[in-house]
């Protein structure tokens, strides 16, 4: 039985006052949710504090980026020992973002998905095509290549996996959970080709314009394990309710 996940990722949003107030607010909703792993991944400089907010709660600190070095001459980025330090225990890597704007390719999201796990850190490994490749018919060769060399030679015990469609990114648009079933289905045959009976036992998460009213539908689809939530995340009482999702 694969536990699903619900991870809110808040981008380039909240103060670090915004983010005590949001953990504050939070934190007592979601204290009876034992069925379901919570993260939350608030922006670099508010991660100290929301690490303070939630140790010893359910609630997961999980950062937004990493880069793939332990230290050195690397101006601006952040190691993965320094995540761990404020008490991060997971790590998104290769979000639709992070490719498209800062160019960041398949080799280099393994070397940092590799630098995560060493340090002791879960991985939320996303992938996604755009509307141009599934109107092309092109997702399901998109979607192998980005598995196959992000996640070439990795532990799979502490990956998960992240079928954003990005054409369903902060647009409104949402694939029906048949359609994200269907993509679901495939990735999860690739994880098997990949990495045999392993794959049966990896979350694989639906992020694409994930909300209270449609988090149900998606999440009774049989292989989808989570959600990975954008701007539905940015309210506690909106993200509460994708928390208890089995209770609505």
């Amino acid at each position: 039985m694969r536990t699903p996940v619900i991870a809110a990722n808040w981008k380039l949003q909240k103060t670090v006052r915004e983010a005590e107030d949001f953990l504050d607010a939070l934190v007592p909703e979601v204290k009876d949710a034992t069925d379901v792993e919570i993260v939350v991944a608030p922006v670099f400089t508010a991660l100290q504090s929301a690490g303070k907010k939630t140790q010893g709660t359910n609630v997961e600190l999980c950062a937004q980026d990493v880069y793939c070095e332990e230290s050195g001459a690397f101006t601006g980025e952040v190691a993965p020992a320094m995540l761990t330090d404020v008490g991060c225990k997971r790590v998104i890597v290769g979000h639709s973002e992070r490719r498209e704007y800062f160019h960041e390719d398949n080799e280099l999201l393994n070397k940092k998905a590799a630098a995560s796990l060493k340090a002791g850190l879960r991985v939320i490994f996303c992938c996604g095509e755009s509307l141009e490749q599934r109107e092309g018919g092109k997702t399901n060769e998109h979607l192998a290549r980005q598995l196959s060399e992000g996640l070439k030679g990795l532990d799979m015990d502490r990956v998960d996996v992240a079928y954003e469609p990005i054409w369903a990114i902060g647009t409104g648009k949402t694939a029906t959970p048949e359609m994200a079933q269907e993509t679901h289905a495939f990735i999860r045959k690739h994880l098997r080709d990949m990495f045999g009976e392993k794959a049966d036992s990896i979350r694989i998460l639906y992020g694409g314009s994930v909300k209270p009213d449609n988090v149900k539908g998606l999440m009774e689809q049989a292989d989808i394990d989570g959600a990975l939530v954008g701007g539905a995340s940015l309210k506690p009482d909106s993200f509460a309710k994708l928390v208890n999702f089995r209770s609505q």
